[in-house]
């Protein structure tokens, strides 16, 4: 299959559905190999990309735990030897809880999934995205990270720390060649989002963006394509919004 990521092997995390499959379909359709990491399990997604004409795997994996993951890098380099593209996307949500009734444990539970996952997959995935001639490592984060919404501390604090991350690893694998960047959605409709928010909350957002209109999986998921781009060579250390104008900073 041709087009501009032709014959590119893209690791995405989390893409069983949602945003991940979202990002793991387009990449695909842009003619990159998709191996998807993912505890839960993602068949149905990587049938959908294998009619696309590239190759796709999925590995039944904890982005937490450094075993599993070893054994992920492990995997694809047998069939690969080399990952162009990762984008580290697999990560939690919840429904709006005041901070004084938060726990450690609860706090914990999104800095390990949210922020520890992104850290392990990444610095495991290194020495192979090291080969490639054409680099690339996207940060799925938030733009709650901005409007820091009542309620969301735990989740807030665990996509600020993504944020922190990325920028510092943009300096450290500068010499590298590598462009590190964050991606930030708004109010998508995903799995994990209607759970815990009604139609009614996505037309409010909807709302107060500049464009009135809902920004789907597929529009997010362009915004991953053209970072993975060589369009976007030069682009490191950004965090980058599709959400409609919805905050305009």
């Amino acid at each position: 299959m041709s087009g501009r990521l032709h014959g590119r092997v893209a690791v995405v995390s989390g893409a069983a559905n949602g945003l991940g499959k979202a990002a793991a379909l387009r990449l695909a359709r842009e003619g990159a190999h998709i191996e998807i990491l993912d505890i839960k399990d993602a068949s149905q997604a990587v049938s959908e990309i294998r009619e696309l004409g590239v190759q796709a795997h999925s590995i039944i994996c904890d982005c937490t735990d450094e075993a599993q993951v070893d054994r992920a890098v492990k995997e694809i380099d047998a069939r690969h030897g080399v990952v162009d593209i990762l984008v580290n996307n697999a990560g939690i949500l919840t429904a709006r809880k005041p901070w004084l009734t938060l726990t450690k444990e609860e706090v914990n539970r999104f800095v390990q999934i949210n922020y520890i996952g992104y850290f392990v997959v990444t610095k495991a995935f290194y020495p192979l995205i090291k080969k490639s001639k054409t680099p690339r490592i996207i940060m799925v984060a938030s733009r709650t990270y901005f409007l820091a919404n009542p309620g969301q501390m735990a989740y807030v604090a665990s996509k600020g720390a993504v944020m922190g991350m990325m920028r510092v690893l943009a300096k450290e694998l500068g010499d590298d060649g590598i462009p590190v960047n964050a991606a930030m959605p708004g109010m998508v409709a995903t799995p994990g989002t209607q759970e815990h928010s009604q139609d009614e909350a996505f037309n409010r957002v909807m709302g107060n963006q500049a464009i009135k209109k809902r920004v789907t999986p597929e529009h997010f998921a362009g915004l991953i394509a053209f970072l993975a781009s060589d369009d976007a060579e030069l682009i490191t250390g950004q965090m980058i919004l599709c959400d409609g104008g919805g905050y305009l900073h």
